[in-house]
């Protein structure tokens, strides 16, 4: 799962933006200092002064089409579809690459793992306590139309999106209060005592809507009506749940500002949506669209061989991913009573063959998560630091005591694809829970039989699934598929409408606020978030809250390792993989920084990269 681009701060995880103990810098938020930017624990990189961000090339060229599928998305957007231009509630599907439509307070440089600088307001200056931020907005802001974007708009815009957003955007400004226009040119926002730290930068990173536009619609309805917006792009031709593009607005007001010279060069980003992957990648190599994320470990190690690969007319790159993986696998729904005992969601861990599955399936590219936190130093190991038993001391008894011993991590099977010393233990576990076998049926408790179903919105995990299916047979466990479109399976998993589905948590590198909706007892009972898993346990809550608290970069480690450990003690998922390498393949006529941004969502297309005419025009005549 992955979200909106990071430079707008736009979704969750892949960068909501949480950041940890908020302060301007340097040392303004004592006294009110105007500033250009903001940032958490420590200074800003750029200067008030900064002409550019150091990744970018501010002479790319502008011109040329950019096309791809989805391979993020956020609140109501689907991988496959769309049906909507309102991305941000929970009606529809919205179309992918709304954001680039809209302008925001200020946004992300992504080399730098919490930093904003301004955009549609030149400079925020805060409250010693603060609560209170004072944006100042820059008088050239207008909107497409030409109408001037004021602190009016973006007043009504985070007001009417703690109302009536998306659920996940609801949860996020839990602590922000209001947004006030003061004039056209001022807008203070206002937060809650004790509110979490990240929220501001949150804010910050929300889309600016038209006060005016809204004045005759209804902002909660889904709708194919485009709305005026203020960003680097503008709707142009769609066709829905087929394909979207968006043109590059030529005079946009924003254009040669610091935080967006040599960004958003191409003329047209075009978004195709396919509801089958492998009729998405035949579609590449067909040239329907012309660059590729490649998340399939076997596609990338089989398929890559058509004749445009040979004779180099698409190029491949593996680029390195600094970021942090999150954590991907299988979330088991525990508010249903089958899988309330934990015993019984860790014998399905001890019944998944990583080692076969990774070797047979995936040509060994990846490596097992143990984490939410994976790929980042966030992750628990060993025995809990003093500083991580202080934390968790007030739980003891609360929680397993394997909380305060090493952390723990799935097995590790022969690579047999059917370990019988795991596949022992996993009975094992289901026996003490109750969990016997009558008939030839594992039973639950109440003497129903224990069936279980993976549901799934496409077939590219079949092959995955039937191994992990065929485990758990011998155990008397009737598993099976149920694979829906996307809209249907969108709709069961934000209804909590499932047994077991597939999913991936997102972190950041300072994550905050953005841990409630995907492990607070308040996201279980929230229709719409990430909290698949229904975890509801006060511990974690109480751990949650001490990492959104922490004053420091290394509390925040602290707290999140020891979240890490009940989280893991919990058996709430089957940890599948991750990768830290980017796989991408193009039509070889982009050009893009010789060094990705260390904290760029993806590879920092197509944002940062630039169409090259040269390569256009010598592919032209390879045909």
């Amino acid at each position: 799962m992955a979200l909106f681009s990071r430079r707008h701060a736009l979704g969750l995880g892949i960068g909501a933006l949480s950041a940890a103990g908020l302060r301007v810098a340097p040392a303004a938020a004592d006294n009110g200092t105007e500033m250009h930017g903001m940032s958490v624990f420590g200074d800003l990189k750029y200067p008030a002064d900064y002409q550019q961000f150091d990744y970018v090339n501010p002479k790319a060229p502008k011109g040329g089409v950019f096309s791809l599928i989805p391979s993020t998305r956020a609140y109501n957007q689907s991988f496959y579809t769309f049906s909507s231009f309102n991305a941000f509630i929970l009606k529809g599907e919205g179309a992918k690459g709304m954001e680039m439509t809209f302008d925001s307070l200020m946004a992300r440089a992504a080399d730098e793992p919490d930093a904003m600088y301004g955009l549609a307001a030149k400079s925020v200056s805060i409250s010693s306590d603060k609560l209170t931020y004072r944006f100042t907005m820059r008088p050239e802001a207008r909107f497409r139309d030409g109408s001037k974007l004021t602190a009016q708009d973006v007043a009504f815009s985070l007001n009417i999106l703690k109302e009536k957003g998306h659920p996940l955007i609801v949860v996020q400004l839990r602590d922000f209060v209001k947004a006030e226009a003061s004039d056209d040119a001022t807008v203070i926002v206002t937060f809650r005592p004790n509110r979490a730290r990240d929220v501001p930068l949150y804010v910050a990173g929300l889309p600016i809507f038209s006060k005016a536009f809204y004045a005759t619609r209804q902002f909660e309805e889904s709708t194919l009506e485009v709305p005026l917006g203020s960003g680097p792009y503008k709707v142009g031709k769609f066709e829905a749940n087929r394909y979207v593009e968006y043109n590059r607005v030529k005079d946009w007001w924003a254009a040669d500002l610091p935080v967006n010279r040599g960004s958003y060069n191409f003329d047209t980003v075009r978004y195709e949506f396919y509801r089958d992957r492998d009729v998405a990648f035949e579609g590449f190599t067909g040239k329907n669209y012309l660059f590729r994320e490649e998340f399939t470990a076997r596609v990338w190690a089989t398929r890559y061989d058509f004749p445009a690969i040979k004779d180099g007319r698409v190029k491949r790159e593996t680029l390195p991913d600094e970021t942090p993986s999150g954590g991907q696998g299988w979330f088991i729904n525990t508010r249903l009573d089958k899988f309330k005992d934990p015993r019984v969601r860790e014998a399905l861990v001890y019944a998944f063959d990583f080692e076969w599955t990774n070797k047979t399936i995936m040509y060994d590219a990846y490596a097992r998560s143990v984490s939410p936190f994976q790929n980042s130093d966030m992750v628990a190991n060993g025995l809990p630091s003093p500083e991580e038993l202080k934390l968790l001391e007030p739980f003891r008894g609360q929680v397993p005591d394997e909380v305060f011993g090493p952390p723990f991590i799935p097995p590790v099977s022969d690579g047999s694809g059917q370990d019988r010393a795991l596949l022992r233990k996993a009975t094992q576990l289901l026996d003490e829970a109750g969990c016997v076998v009558r008939d030839g049926k594992r039973r639950l408790p109440n003497g129903e039989p224990l069936t279980i179903e993976f549901l799934l919105d496409e077939p590219t995990f079949q092959p995955h699934h039937a191994s992990f299916i065929k485990n758990l047979k011998p155990l008397g466990i009737d598993a099976s598929i149920r694979q829906i479109d996307a809209v249907q399976y969108r709709a069961r998993v934000e209804a909590f409408d499932f047994e077991v589905t597939t999913e991936r948590i997102s972190m950041s590198a300072t994550p905050g606020d953005s841990l409630r909706p995907y492990f607070s007892s308040q996201a279980a009972a929230t229709k719409g978030s990430y909290n698949l898993a229904g975890v509801s346990n006060p511990a974690i809550d109480a751990l949650v809250e001490k990492a959104i608290a922490a004053e420091t970069r290394a509390d925040l480690t602290f707290a999140c390792r020891a979240l890490d450990r009940v989280f893991r003690a919990g058996r709430y998922w089957v940890p599948q993989w991750y990768s830290n390498k980017h796989r991408v393949a193009y039509w070889d006529q982009f050009a893009h920084p010789e060094k990705l941004a260390k904290y760029s969502q993806g590879v920092g297309a197509p944002d940062n990269w630039w169409f090259d005419a040269a390569k256009a025009a010598k592919l032209e005549q390879a045909k």
